[in-house]
């Protein structure tokens, strides 16, 4: 069994508090790392205070040459870190590869933008007393950035704060998931072989008193937190003055209009209502579907969920397996047998034993129904229907506190254009699922799912300052 050191400043080190990773589908002791204290977090702090200024000056090309470098090991190690994520978090392994994958080109993408940070000339003489000025707009690093990711996407969504950071010239620490620390310790590995300063990545598995010290703090610059909304919110009442950028997740809705082909569309609705169990910010829970397909789609979603391969996610054959402990499976459980008491009916699925949750359908919910209402993160999915009008679907889909993504598919230009001017969310993606996303594009919600974009560009961005030169 491999024991991880955690990262402090370039360093690699112990605590004196184990903490336990478990195989998820075994549910047996996998590896062991360390829980950072606060003392620790106090130098990571420190070291980056130290290199803050070292780190501000980095030229492009030596920051790129650091991002490539990673891009590169990370894809040429990817089965190697497939497979500890996979163990990790349960991650059926073809996802749990795709993941370190998409990860390298993460980091590959940071490298090309660190080339073209913004800078912007214009012209001041608008008014008299502007006549011969000019200015200059350049962007520089914010300072510190803490960074909390989730157990979901244990490296890509840590990959899309430290990438960034390193792009922008900022120190950055990150706090991982405490139950899927392995994949970002073996990314610092990889890190620690560049030529980066020492101090500017730390990455540090901590408890949450400890960790809420990167939300308090204010040597820290900008929080960057991916989780659940209802820990997201809070950190912000708790930052201080400091810069938030907050991805919180939804309810993620899918409109079906009667032009669509139901049977071209229907192994990418699977992937967007199953993939990972559900457990995925941009998950497709909600199925608002015209009325004259909602039958027939119901056959099919019904038809094809009873072809899942449920096992052990470390075999290829499955396509889907355990969730991240049995609290979150209980939760899901309740969630269903409270909507069915409410009304709800069950096509399928609907049963847990212990960490496994069927993949389930319902139909006939409300917005009142938590199934509905709220972020399931579970192999859960409701299917309605509209009356045939795009109005109606939208009205649906923005019935929620939610506005993460949403999938329309439609082959009609005035719905697509009247989804995009009035659906209520940070991005709409036409003839595919709300689960689509490319990691160079701006990624984020309105309402209670979030505030500000990450999105390479975007978070980079976030992580620097304006300033203009008038002369």
């Amino acid at each position: 069994m491999v024991e991880y050191k955690i990262f402090l400043a370039g360093e690699f080190i112990s605590s004196n508090k184990k903490l336990s990773i478990t195989n998820k589908y075994t549910g047996k002791l996998f590896s062991t790392t360390f829980l950072a204290d606060k003392e620790i977090l106090d130098k990571a702090i420190l070291s980056a205070e130290k290199v803050k200024t070292i780190c501000r000056n980095l030229s492009s090309q030596e920051k790129y040459i650091a991002l490539k470098f990673i891009s590169e090991e990370l894809e040429n190690n990817k089965l190697h870190l497939g497979k500890i994520l996979c163990i990790e978090s349960g991650k059926p392994i073809s996802y749990a590869i795709g993941e370190i994958e998409r990860s390298a080109q993460t980091f590959l993408i940071a490298a090309e933008e660190c080339k073209r940070l913004p800078k912007e000339y214009m012209s001041l003489d608008w008014t008299v007393n502007g006549k011969n000025k000019e200015g200059l707009v350049n962007y520089f690093p914010i300072g510190i950035v803490a960074g909390i990711s989730p157990f979901n996407f244990p490296m890509n969504l840590a990959v899309h704060k430290i990438a960034p950071a390193i792009a922008a010239g900022c120190p950055i620490i990150l706090k991982p998931a405490s139950t899927t620390p392995l994949s970002t310790l073996e990314l610092a590995k990889i890190i620690s072989k560049t030529n980066l300063p020492k101090g500017m990545v730390s990455i540090l598995p901590m408890d949450r008193v400890t960790g809420n010290l990167l939300v308090t703090d204010d040597r820290i610059n900008l929080l960057s937190f991916t989780g659940s909304p209802l820990i997201g919110w809070e950190l912000k009442k708790q930052s201080g003055k400091k810069k938030v950028v907050l991805e919180l997740g939804g309810n993620a809705g899918v409109i079906i209009s009667n032009t669509t082909d139901l049977k071209k569309i229907i192994d990418r609705c699977m992937v967007g209502a199953f993939s990972y169990s559900g457990q995925i910010c941009i998950h497709a829970q909600r199925f608002v579907v015209h009325h004259q397909l909602f039958n027939d789609f119901i056959k099919l979603m019904a038809t094809e969920t009873k072809k899942l391969i449920a096992g052990d996610p470390l075999k290829k054959e499955a396509n889907i397996s355990v969730m991240i402990d049995e609290e979150n499976a209980k939760r899901v459980d309740e969630w269903v047998k409270e909507s069915i008491k409410q009304g709800a009916k069950l096509i399928c699925g609907g049963k847990r034993k212990k960490t496994f949750y069927e993949p389930t359908i319902l139909t006939n919910t409300t917005a009142k129904m938590k199934v509905n209402a709220e972020e399931i993160f579970g192999p859960v999915i409701c299917i309605e229907k509209y009356n045939g009008k795009i109005e109606d679907a939208i009205k649906k889909i923005n019935d929620s506190k939610f506005g993460l993504q949403c999938g329309v598919f439609t082959d009609s230009a005035s719905e697509l254009d009247l989804c995009f001017k009035t659906i209520e969310v940070g991005g709409l993606i036409h003839n595919d699922v709300p689960t689509l996303r490319f990691d160079q594009m701006p990624y984020g919600g309105i309402k209670e799912s979030g505030l500000g974009r990450e999105g390479v560009k975007y978070a980079i961005m976030d992580m620097m300052e304006p300033k203009i030169l008038v002369k």
